[in-house]
């Protein structure tokens, strides 16, 4: 999602700041990719201050290191930015010449089929990437005319993501409430956050987080197959028992106050203060969010537990590193990939809060960091990572968007499945 996912996450992911450009120059050797007075065009849209901004940043100083007379021109983007305008910057001469990218069908696999983006294959080969980026984590990273799975490679994550519920260790006790461990215990500690007048849930209706909560009842209700029909068939029924379970409990946990009404014209930033501010004990998203939160909350104890009862979440490999078809520099983008799944870069995604493809477990010191490898590493295994409801067709995040605006507003549930049942075949068709 987001990336959505990214959504990283966004978001952590999905909001950041602008920030002066970076542009070193640096000393050291690399062969044949070396180049004098070049410029490498790096985006991204992660914060300065989360698991992969501090680790790009310092695969930037590596890879100028190793790369003298290259300088790196980072320049910041958001998540929101580049879903509107990529296909438009990267089919022009301002494309950079690597950028992060969202993953699926709607976004990355969309540029593929443009042929907006470079073929990796080559690369994949060259560097072996494919020995650390395995199993379904590889799925988001592979297309064929633009659908997720097989073919070629198009892009590279050197993190993954999945989504979990945090939530304020110090308001649990306050008001007695126990960890979860299934979903009657879970609608149980809401009604008593409720019962004290407290929202249990951060929300957010104008971004991305509300839609996973709608995701993620839906996926109470099924099964790989279910995910794969949806996902990659192109075979996905609105009305069937899971989206309107989804659907339908979503929108009961609004009237009943798991989740404020005034969330729906809240965007993902303001989920996360609220979370960070005591406001609210509880937040669905995703591991993007785990590392600004071990740097930004300061006043009370907090930890994460999995969706009681799923054994499917929100989650994938991370956004990916593409090259566009316009690099002028293709090469170098290569070599700094390579650079971001290096051991030292993957240690220090993990001990920032990130979930890193390919780190050695003896690298990671922080214990919290640890528990999150670990939960990720139990749903890689059992294939428990379901994508994001978004990626199926182009612009259907904007679609889920309003679709969730309207299930928190009061519509009704089977004329807003509906309204998505048509979109989706509408993008399908296209």
């Amino acid at each position: 999602m987001l990336t959505q996912g990214s959504g990283r996450k966004a978001a952590a992911l999905m909001a950041v700041v602008a920030v002066a450009s970076l542009g070193l120059s640096a000393c050291g050797k690399s062969g044949p990719s070396s180049s004098s007075s070049k410029v490498l065009k790096l985006w991204h849209y992660e914060s300065a201050d989360s698991a992969m901004g501090v680790a790009w940043a310092q695969a930037i100083k590596e890879f100028e290191q190793s790369h003298p007379g290259v300088t790196v021109q980072f320049e910041q983007k958001t998540f929101e930015q580049l879903q509107k305008t990529a296909p438009m910057v990267l089919n022009s001469s301002n494309a950079p010449d690597i950028l992060e990218y969202n993953k699926g069908n709607a976004t990355a696999g969309l540029l593929a089929k443009q042929g907006l983006l470079t073929d990796l294959t080559p690369a994949v080969a060259k560097y072996g990437w494919d020995k650390k980026i395995t199993g379904n984590l590889a799925t988001t990273s592979r297309y064929t005319n633009g659908v997720m799975g097989s073919g070629d490679w198009y892009g590279i994550p050197d993190y993954a993501e999945y989504g979990m519920v945090y939530y304020n260790k110090d308001m649990f006790a306050k008001y007695g409430v126990q960890v979860p461990t299934t979903f009657d215990e879970f609608t149980a500690a809401m009604d008593t956050f409720v019962k004290a007048g407290v929202t249990p849930l951060a929300s957010a209706g104008a971004e991305y987080p509300a839609q996973q909560y709608l995701y993620n009842l839906a996926l109470s209700k099924a099964d790989q197959n279910w995910v794969n029909q949806y996902q990659i068939a192109g075979k996905g029924d609105f009305h069937d028992a899971a989206w309107t379970y989804g659907a339908t409990t979503l929108a009961d946990w609004v009237k009943k106050g798991y989740i404020a009404k005034d969330s729906v014209s809240l965007k993902a930033t303001d989920m996360g203060t609220a979370f960070e501010s005591g406001k609210s004990p509880m937040m669905v998203s995703g591991s993007w969010w785990y590392g600004t939160f071990e740097s930004e909350v300061k006043n009370f104890a907090w930890d994460t537990f999995q969706w009681p009862g799923n054994s499917l979440v929100p989650g994938s490999g991370g956004n990916l590193w593409v090259i566009p078809k316009n690099s002028k520099n293709a090469q170098l983008a290569e070599d700094f990939i390579d650079i971001t799944l290096r051991p030292d870069i993957q240690a220090l995604l993990a001990n920032k809060g990130a979930v890193p493809v390919a780190a050695q477990p003896a690298d990671i010191t922080d214990p919290k960091a640890k528990q999150l490898v670990q939960n990720f590493q139990t749903l890689q295994s059992s294939n428990g990572l379901a994508y994001y409801p978004d990626w199926p067709t182009a612009g259907f995040y904007q679609t889920l968007v309003s679709a969730t605006q309207d299930i928190i507003n009061g519509k009704n549930a089977d004329g807003v499945l509906g309204s998505l049942q048509s979109a989706y075949n509408q993008g399908l068709a296209q």
